[in-house]
């Protein structure tokens, strides 16, 4: 999700404000206007251009200054109202500027946005510096914070007054002036360090393609992926030839069905090798340097290392606690890897091919293990999964839960002709939000699938209501013709949608507690639910319909899906809890001057990682971790969510209306959903489930022991 605004994603992105955007900028700049139109207005697409963007970010930059300055320095006692709610209201231009910014870099780059972003990244960190250590501004906060329990604030207003004093003071507020000063030059060089690495890996992305041109080469692979190749060749300049991107909605297909074992080879190789090539966009040098000032900023802060600094606020709350839960599902992961890597060695000996499985054969030869153990080849499943349908059955399964309809609308600007708007209403007919769907790949858009929030829900100064986005890479088809994605892109889909779900459901007062705003290792929670009404019947039988003959996906063919449920799980957990693994390690490891490359290949080895598999995301293109400080110690999050959202599918199965019980559906809103981050995550869930999570549904959802 994108960056909102410079006090940590805490102002909504919203057009309505108490205090106005300075008048200049909005004559000038239109970055920096309000936003008008209808759905309490919109985001002016149609109106940015990259030259106004440095301008644009000063400008938002000095207003929010003038307006903190001014709550820090009044002359009456520090009140709620006058100092957090004052906060809530602040800084309303930047998240206007900060959601054009943050769409054009992540889904429009061009050598002049890269240039921006070079300039301002670490102009903004020094901003946002600046504010979490105005010393008169935490003063008066602390004041708040030190009366919270005797000054007749709501439980709400109560929780928002500690995140704001925890923030500040986990953000060096309590340090000497040295010291803080040494943390802003840390996090200014950090957000260097982080543009550099998102732009290396971009270009590797961009530059490295495979172009096809004869039929030998094209061996195996289907009509659907040979059609996405010859439009992305084509796109390329190179008509008539197949191009395989180094995406990876691009490279899996091809591991996975592609007959040429060194085309297979070379396409593994260059994938994985992103920002890893020892050339300009190498991304080594850049990690060292991030981990050693991840670990001074720690030890500055009062933490024994960037781990502990970023667990304190999380449901987890310790490293140790994080790595436990990993290391409790780790033998079974690597387990059961083994027993699919023997399978595959067996069909690859009936074969005769004369290998040894290596990496680039995993999804190929798995692919050949699922039909032979279940008679299932997942492309007589692909017909079946059009796109459009599939989003049709996202918004029914949500109406289902949720009460929501969505109606597409018109005149709405967007950034790119690709991008459709929908407004989201509740079953009474109130408008609830606008869900804005960006689905196709496209030279400067970030590889992967994400959700942003360009404003968030508040109330406490009238009501404003939530604009969210889902974004995807998948390749656009030919005019006219639906676009097929695979049963793992649907679920990544519905998962995605979760996020945006979260967003629309959020019914709080303060932007700060609103929505996904929520800990690390929760805000997965809600999104890994959702993937859960995918498989559901009455979504199958009403939105997978074949793309020639609308029939629908047949039963058995249901079956052999919910059969094979548990298959290759070996490789889908340890291929990421390697990186998660990796990860917590990196980050625990301290000041030690560390060589990326070394230390993933011998803490893997450690770990008895399996030969046959890599890590999901290898080191020097982990932009989870080294984009930002986002998920930096933190990839675990998926797991510690998904053991929540499990256990929570099994409340739902448990119940009289399975998937669609109405009553679980009801505590999952009330609890979950419609809550953000007003209340304790544990406590949320506590009253969701009745009682704490369970490991155990995970344990069973993928065949792993449940006993250890």
């Amino acid at each position: 999700m994108h960056r909102r605004t410079f006090l940590a994603a805490s102002s909504a992105l919203a057009a309505s404000a108490a205090l106005p955007p300075l008048a200049l900028a909005a004559d000038v700049n239109p970055l920096t206007a309000s936003w008008t139109g209808p759905y309490g207005g919109v985001p002016a697409f149609d109106k940015v251009k990259v030259a106004d963007f440095p301008a644009a970010l000063d400008a938002a930059m000095a207003e929010e200054l003038r307006e903190v300055d001014a709550i820090a320095n009044a002359s009456a006692a520090p009140t709620f109202d006058n100092t957090i709610a004052a906060l809530e209201r602040s800084g309303r231009t930047g998240s206007r500027v900060y959601t054009f910014y943050g769409v054009w870099s992540s889904t429009l780059s061009s050598p002049e946005m890269r240039a921006v972003e070079q300039q301002m990244e670490p102009k903004l960190a020094a901003h946002g510096d600046k504010i979490l250590q105005n010393a008169p501004l935490f003063k008066r906060i602390e004041a708040v914070y030190e009366a919270r329990e005797r000054s007749g604030l709501t439980p709400e207003q109560q929780r928002l007054t500690w995140l704001y004093w925890n923030r500040f003071v986990r953000a060096g507020a309590k340090l000497d002036p040295e010291a803080k000063a040494r943390v802003a030059a840390i996090n200014e060089e950090l957000a260097g360090h982080f543009t550099t690495f998102s732009q290396n890996l971009l270009a590797d992305e961009t530059d490295y393609v495979l172009y096809l041109t004869s039929e030998d080469e094209l061996a195996g692979l289907p009509a659907d992926v040979r059609a996405a190749a010859a439009a992305a060749a084509e796109a390329k300049g190179r008509k008539g030839a197949w191009a395989i991107l180094n995406t990876r909605s691009s490279m899996d297909p091809f591991l996975t069905y592609a007959d040429r074992r060194d085309l297979r080879e070379k396409v593994w190789r260059t994938y994985y090798s992103r920002g890893d090539n020892g050339d300009a966009h190498d991304n080594n040098a850049g990690i060292r340097k991030i981990l050693k000032l991840r670990a001074e900023r720690a030890k500055l802060l009062g933490y024994p290392t960037h781990a502990h600094w970023r667990l304190e606020n999380t449901m987890a709350k310790t490293p140790e606690a994080a790595m436990a839960l990993m290391m409790r599902v780790w033998p079974s992961a690597v387990a059961r890897v083994r027993e699919e890597v023997a399978e595959m060695q067996a069909i690859a000996d009936k074969e005769g091919a004369k290998i040894k499985i290596e990496p680039w054969d995993y999804r190929y030869y798995a692919e050949k293990v699922r039909a032979a153990r279940y008679d299932l080849d997942m492309n007589a499943v692909k017909p079946y999964m059009q796109l459009e349908k599939l989003r049709e059955g996202m918004f029914w399964a949500a109406g289902q839960i949720y009460g929501f309809q969505f109606a597409q609308v018109s005149g709405v600007p967007v950034a790119h002709p690709d991008i459709r708007v929908w407004e989201v209403k509740d079953a009474k007919g109130d408008h609830v939000g606008l869900w804005y769907f960006d689905p196709y790949a496209r030279e400067g858009k970030r590889s992967g699938a994400w959700m942003n929030a360009y404003r968030t829900q508040e109330k406490f100064d009238g009501k404003v209501t939530t604009i969210v986005s889902n974004n995807s890479n998948f390749v656009k088809g030919a005019p006219g013709e639906p676009v097929l994605i695979s049963w793992d892109d649907a679920e990544t889909m519905f998962h995605e949608f979760g996020h945006a779900l979260h967003g629309l459901n959020s019914d709080v007062n303060y932007p700060s507690l609103s929505g996904t705003a929520v800990f690390r290792d929760y805000v997965e929670f809600p999104s890994q639910v959702n993937e859960h009404w995918l498989p559901t019947k009455p979504v199958l039988d009403q939105f997978a319909r074949h793309h020639q003959t609308d029939a629908p996906i047949p039963a058995d063919l249901v079956a052999k899906i919910e059969k094979a449920h548990t298959f290759r799980q070996g490789f889908d957990v340890t291929e990421y809890l390697a990186s998660a693994l990796i990860d917590m390690k990196l980050h625990l490891a301290g000041d030690a001057d560390i060589d990326p490359d070394a230390f993933e290949r011998e803490e893997l080895a450690k770990l008895g990682m399996p030969p046959e598999l890599p890590m999901r995301h290898r080191t020097p293109q982990f932009a989870h971790i080294f984009a930002d400080d986002g998920y930096s110690a933190g990839y675990y999050s998926y797991l510690w969510s998904e053991v929540l959202a499990l256990d929570a599918v099994e409340a739902f199965e448990e119940s009289p209306g399975g998937m669609y019980d109405k009553a679980v559906a009801k505590r999952l809103h009330d609890h979950v959903m419609s809550v953000g981050n007003t209340v304790d995550p544990a406590e949320g869930y506590r009253a969701f489930r009745g009682r704490d999570p369970d490991v155990k549904a995970y344990l069973r959802d993928k065949g792993f022991p449940t006993e250890v």
